[in-house]
Formats: C-alpha cells, structure tokens, sequence
C-alpha cells in the first residue's frame, strides 16, 4: 500500500501536470493579495461533487453563514468569498486552489474536506505565504506554519474513543475504514491507542482492514469477513455517501446486531438516509447541536432558520474558520496581507465557540479541544445524536 507522502506526491505531481496544460503552473505569479481596493478576496475550498458533497456543501455553508451575520464583512473590510470545488481530492483541489491564488488573489484560503488535499495545497500556499485555515480532518504536516486547522488532526477522533471501545466491547473489534489518506490517517488513532489500552484486533493479522475509495459501493463481502473472524464489535471511520451504504448493508448482514463504533458515521444528512438502522450506533465527534452554550445556541438557531435542519461538525468547523479570519483581520493595522493574517492568527488565544472554547495548539496549528461520545437515538419522528458523555480532551 502507497504510502501517504507517496500519494500526495503523485497527486501533486499529476496536477502540476495537469496546471502546466492550464498556463497555471505554479510559480508563474507574484504573492497573493486583495484584487479590489477595499475588498478582500477570500478562497473556499469543498467538495461540491461527489462522494462528499453533502460534507462540502455543509462546510460552504457554515461558512458563508457565517459572513452573512457579519453583513459580508471579515475584521470591519468588505470580503468576497469565492467558492472552488475539490472534487475527490488533490487531483481537482490543487488546480481549483492554484486559481484562487494567481487568478483571484485571495488572501486567505479556507475549507478542504480530505486530508490529501490539505497535503497537496501546502506546498503552493506555503510558497506564497498565504494562510490556509483548513475545516476539516487533516494530517500531521511537518511545517504547518502557514496551516490553522479549526476542526481538528485526523488521528484525534480515533484515538478519542479507543478507550471507551476498549472497555465496552465484550470482545475483538474489527477495525476498517477507506484506503485514501484521511482513513488510514483516522484509523491509525484508533488502532493504536486502542491496542495500547490492550484492545485487541479481530482483522487478519491485527491490521486495519481498509476498502478502495471511492470504489466501495458494496461492504457485504466485508461483513462475510467480520463474520468468520469472530469479532465482538466492529469500529470505522465512514462518511458522506460510503457512510449510508455501509450502515444500511451492516444491518442487513449475520453482523447486524455486532456493537457498532465509529468516527462520523452518522454525522449530517446521512442520518436519516441511514434510516432506523443508525439507532444504537456510538459515534466520537467534536461537537454536537444539543451542547449548551450561548454560541452553540445563536448558531444553531441561525443555521436551523435557513436550512431547516440541526448543524454538523462540518459546517460548525467551516463556521468557526470564518471567525478565526474575522478575529485576525480585525487586528491587522493597515495592510491587510496574506502574512499579516498568517501572523495575526497566531496570535488569536481562546476562540469562543459553538463546540464550546478552544485555542491553537502552538506547534501544530490545530485546536486543543473537547471530544464528546454520542449514540443515535429517535427522537420524534427524526433521529438524533445525542451526547453521552465528554470522551477527552485532545490537542495540547
């Protein structure tokens, strides 16, 4: 299996290739900056199509939402937000990212759902110096100087839960999860803090078992697998529409009524796609709408007036990636640049938020926070996640 550096390389590279074609090859502009004298240019980053749509679309509009309640202004200056799809990854992030740097000229770049994207847009940004406020799970990166994460490392939700895995599963728990980046990233955690608390692995050899993506559409001959091994539990990271297929397919199978943990897997709109098959499933996430706290509540009644719907971590961390942008141009005195933005973010502290306070951790750029275990449960004609209990607190 590629290793993960190997994988953004070669992602980098085919999009280079692909830039060169374009006349967009990096390199071939100056430093990015505000195009309009007076407005800011702001890049967001998702993805708009396929397999994680329904996640972009959740981050753009926690974003936008954001701005919105700040009539389109960031830090007192007029911005414009301008929206690139990722696609299913690097291949299409970096092209879409490279546009918004030399066509554009943002000053600021914020979003990406997968993990690889991150990992494939920091060598453009870092030559620029321009910041890249990620919303989503990303990797370790050596250098995150120009890097702010305001969702979390992908390692975190796994590693979050493991104890608790460990101590309720009335035996070997069947670890699997997607073979891109972001999965081999999210079940490292919680493999090994899992087996590090004594947990043991029912998969082949104690290794993760890791499907192809985004080519999984059918999780039965997995669930065969699960079956024979006689696991006591099955553990996985799924999310957008991989997520309603393997829940759906789980609790059609001889493993259906196997205890079942994940990270994000029934986190959104995939919930009720699930349908009552997400019932009893315990999930670790960052947030949850139901926290209360004064933020949590004008944001979820904000974003629930327009959307007619409860909030996810997506759109919350996309959200809070706004006010991170807002709170730093605010105190840039006079030239609002890429750098200056960089330099004022690290100085920010405490940020108060819907999930409840958290700051940047120093040396890697991604916040110290509080992890939360939930359980799917009706309520009403609906299903809900509803907090159990505070899990850990990560970061720092």
């Amino acid at each position: 299996m590629p290793t993960p550096h190997a994988a953004s390389r070669r992602a980098l590279a085919a999009a280079t290739a692909a830039l060169l074609a374009l006349g967009l090859a990096p390199g071939g502009c100056g430093h990015g900056g505000q195009a309009t004298p007076g407005r800011l240019k702001v890049g967001f980053v998702a993805s708009l199509s396929g397999t994680y749509k329904a996640v972009g679309d959740d981050m753009r509009d926690g974003f936008e939402l954001y701005v919105a309640r700040h009539n389109n202004r960031l830090g007192g200056r007029d911005v414009e937000v301008v929206v690139a799809d990722e696609g299913e990854g690097p291949q299409q992030a970096i092209p879409a990212v490279t546009r918004l740097i030399q066509q554009d000229q943002v000053v600021a770049v914020a979003g990406l759902v997968g993990g690889g994207s991150v990992a494939g847009v920091v060598p453009l940004l870092a030559e620029r110096r321009i910041p890249l406020v990620a919303s989503n799970g990303r990797p370790e990166l050596p250098n995150p100087e120009f890097v702010w994460s305001t969702s979390f490392i992908s390692t975190e939700p796994g590693a979050a839960i493991a104890q608790y895995v460990k101590d309720n599963a009335p035996g070997p728990v069947w670890a699997m999860g997607p073979d891109y980046q972001g999965g081999r990233d999210e079940l490292k955690g919680f493999t090994e803090a899992f087996t590090k608390a004594g947990g043991k692995l029912a998969n082949p050899d104690g290794k993760t078992t890791f499907t192809p993506f985004p080519a999984t559409t059918n999780f039965l001959p997995y669930f065969t697998q699960v079956k024979a091994s006689g696991a006591k539990a099955v553990y996985c990271f799924y999310a957008g529409t991989a997520a309603v297929d393997f829940v759906k397919q789980y609790r059609q199978t001889d493993v259906r009524d196997l205890p079942l943990y994940g990270a994000f897997l029934t986190e959104g709109s995939v919930l009720q796609a699930q349908g009552p098959g997400a019932e009893g499933i315990y999930n670790v996430l960052n947030y949850s709408p139901d926290l209360d706290n004064a933020a949590n509540r004008t944001f979820v009644a904000d974003w629930t007036a327009k959307h007619g719907r409860g909030p996810t971590t997506f759109a919350m961390a996309s959200y809070d990636a706004a006010a991170v942008l807002d709170r730093a141009i605010a105190s840039i005195t006079g030239e609002v640049t890429p750098q200056a933005i960089n330099d004022a973010i690290a100085h920010l502290g405490p940020i108060d938020s819907p999930r409840g306070p958290w700051q940047f951790n120093t040396k890697t750029h991604a916040p110290v926070q509080r992890w939360y275990l939930r359980v799917v449960k009706a309520d009403g004609p609906a299903l809900s996640n509803v907090v159990v209990q505070d899990l850990a607190t990560l970061g720092g």
